[in-house]
């Protein structure tokens, strides 16, 4: 089962996160990653969906999500071709043994810490998953309290960009 990611515009209207949602849910797909925010035009949002499965599940997740009213446009971003990022808050259990070896590594991962308490760090993070990954499996010696992660956001390297229906009858 191979990894996609779907940027997909939708209308900016409530509802839509739930008729997306539910549409998975009905034909029995999982979502890995999903992340929604509104793009420069306020009428539009951007979902970036990430899916695990062969080519035949992905083309019913698109033929699917086509079907939706809602949606403008739908793109499986190539992992060559995108950049790919991820926000993780990562709260650390230290001591004052070890509470300066924990922040030389979250110096190391150039991540920030956002939050001191006597017997916690709290990390933010942004990265792809791996760097994730590897961050959390370092503080796991130390004791990871919590893990709260964004979801992926995703847009196209260089000039390339989706655009939506009226802009590309245009072209």
């Amino acid at each position: 089962m191979s990894r996609h990611v779907l940027s997909v515009l939708v209308e900016n209207q409530s509802g839509v996160l739930s008729r997306v949602a539910g549409l998975f849910s009905r034909r029995g797909y999982n979502i890995d990653s999903l992340s929604v925010g509104e793009t420069e035009d306020p009428k539009v949002s951007r979902m970036t969906i990430v899916v695990r499965g062969d080519h035949y599940i992905l083309e019913q997740i698109k033929k699917q999500l086509n079907k939706l009213i809602d949606v403008i446009k739908i793109v499986e971003l190539s992992p060559n071709n995108s950049i790919c990022r991820e926000l993780a808050l990562i709260k650390v259990k230290t001591t004052m043994q070890n509470r300066a070896s924990v922040i030389e590594i979250v110096s190391i991962f150039r991540a920030n810490i956002v939050d001191v308490s006597r017997e916690t760090l709290t990390v933010e993070m942004t990265g792809d998953e791996s760097k994730i990954d590897a961050f959390i499996n370092l503080m796991e010696s130390y004791g990871i309290v919590e893990v709260v992660c964004t979801g992926l956001s995703a847009i196209e390297r260089g000039e390339k960009s989706i655009k939506n229906r009226e802009e590309n009858e245009e072209d």
